[in-house]
């Protein structure tokens, strides 16, 4: 009886111990998926690849197939290794080195996105290159902290660059055109942070154009140093029918010397500045400059609402060349603007003066009339206004037997205006009497833009 109890007291204990190194196996392989899990544990279900890091080694997983691969080498090729199998790739929280350029070459809808991880650059590019711009479409780059690190955008369309801190770069960003152009640009929600230069459209090279255009910068931050600029828009680079919006620039705060927030030696043609801060923090400025007009710049970028100058600058804006400077509010003048003159009464062809992209608020003109009549000649000035509905308003005429010239009075320019509207152009013509003339008409004035 005794030996009986034995054995089964000993199978009972034989079976415990199982039992409990099988739990214990179970929980140990639960720890090791557990672990593995939350090291590659994201949100990214819409991505081709994850990346995370291992200690000093990178793990990429495939969010199709589920396999997960380790990366020994660098951040580099395993991004790189993504971008080539696939086209999007989340970077999970963590701290990446790069050691070579991660290249995105001819993908549409390709995406770089993290939510917070920081890459040490090293100087390295993350570079966006289409062969041409159909090739390289949509791309998104997101959520990073680059050190030391640049973005290059090259012959692509309507790339998004948003929520990334740039600190102690020589670029933050470049756009390049050596193919195509590269249009519809978005970069918002930046900082940068001690950047040599923030922002830069390059000068075209090869079979490049200049066009950056129908781009936007905002609510963007730019901390500057010593020698550097915030945006720069480069000879022969076209930024224009685009828009910077809810921007700052803080210069004098890091050094006192040689910082200008926008520089442009190209061409910001209708492009408007939106809420823009440019705010020195230094009461000694040397070459401090808000705006700083280069002598290819053509032209200006058009001052809108909320430009503001904050602080002491040795020039607000500096321009030596005497760059025309437009905006709401701003001031213009016309000289001698050339009327043909049409013959046996048919006016001549319209000329029209306008202040695109801004609308005239109000035009004061002025008519000359030289050169010699013939007998009994007659010439018809006629100045009428065009609204921005495609309106044209009553006209004003003045007539002249000899030479002449006459200011139009604030009656008869009341009589221009309509009760309410928009004044796109104001449009002059003219017209002889005579079969001939060598009568000439020109048209100066002076107004505001609205």
């Amino acid at each position: 009886m005794k030996d009986a109890l034995k054995k089964i007291s000993s199978k009972r204990l034989i079976v415990i111990v199982l039992v409990a190194l099988l739990v214990l196996s179970a929980f140990n392989t639960y720890l090791i998926f557990e672990g593995t899990r939350t090291s590659l544990s994201t949100s990214a279900v819409n991505y081709d690849y994850v990346l995370s890091q291992d200690g000093n080694n990178y793990k990429l997983k495939n969010m199709l197939t589920g396999y997960v691969a380790a990366e020994p080498e660098s951040a580099s090729s395993a991004i790189n290794s993504a971008l080539t199998a696939g086209k999007s790739v989340y970077i999970n929280p963590g701290t990446y080195a790069l050691t070579d350029d991660i290249v995105i070459s001819n993908k549409v809808n390709a995406k770089i996105v993290s939510d917070g991880a920081t890459i040490i650059g090293n100087g390295k590019k993350i570079i966006i290159y289409g062969d041409d711009h159909t090739t390289s479409r949509y791309a998104l780059i997101s959520g990073l902290t680059l050190i030391n690190a640049t973005i290059r955008v090259e012959n692509s369309f309507g790339t998004t660059i948003s929520n990334i801190i740039f600190e102690n770069t020589s670029t933050g960003i470049e756009f390049a055109n050596t193919k195509t152009w590269s249009e519809y640009n978005r970069v918002e929600d930046c900082q940068f942070i001690n950047a040599t230069e923030g922002i830069a459209f390059r000068t075209p090279v090869g079979n490049g154009t200049g066009s950056y255009a129908s781009s936007i910068i905002e609510r963007c931050s730019f901390n500057l140093r010593d020698f550097s600029v915030g945006i720069k828009v480069e000879p022969f680079a076209e930024f224009s029918d685009s828009q910077i919006q809810d921007v700052r620039f803080w210069i004098g705060e890091n050094g006192r010397a040689n910082q200008t927030g926008l520089l442009v030696d190209g061409s910001m043609y209708q492009t408007l500045l939106f809420g823009v801060v440019f705010e020195s923090f230094t009461t000694e400025p040397v070459y401090l400059f808000g705006i700083d007009l280069g002598v290819t710049c053509d032209p200006a970028p058009v001052f809108d609402s909320g430009v503001s100058f904050l602080g002491n600058w040795t020039a607000r804006v500096h321009n030596p060349f005497g760059i025309w400077l437009s905006g709401v509010g701003s001031v213009f003048d016309r000289e001698n603007v050339n009327v043909p003159v049409g013959s046996n009464n048919q006016y001549g062809l319209n000329k029209s003066i306008e202040v695109r992209p801004f609308k005239i608020f109000n035009f004061k003109p002025k008519i000359e009339v030289d050169g010699s009549f013939s007998n009994n000649e007659t010439v018809t000035v006629r100045i009428r206004l065009e609204m921005v509905d495609n309106v044209i308003s009553n006209s004003i005429v003045r007539t002249f037997t000899s030479s002449g010239s006459v200011w139009l009075t604030d009656d008869e320019m009341m009589q221009l205006y309509p009760s309410q509207s928009i004044i796109w152009s104001v449009l002059v013509d003219a017209k002889s009497s005579s079969a001939s003339t060598d009568a000439t008409v020109k048209v100066s004035g002076y107004g505001t833009t609205g």
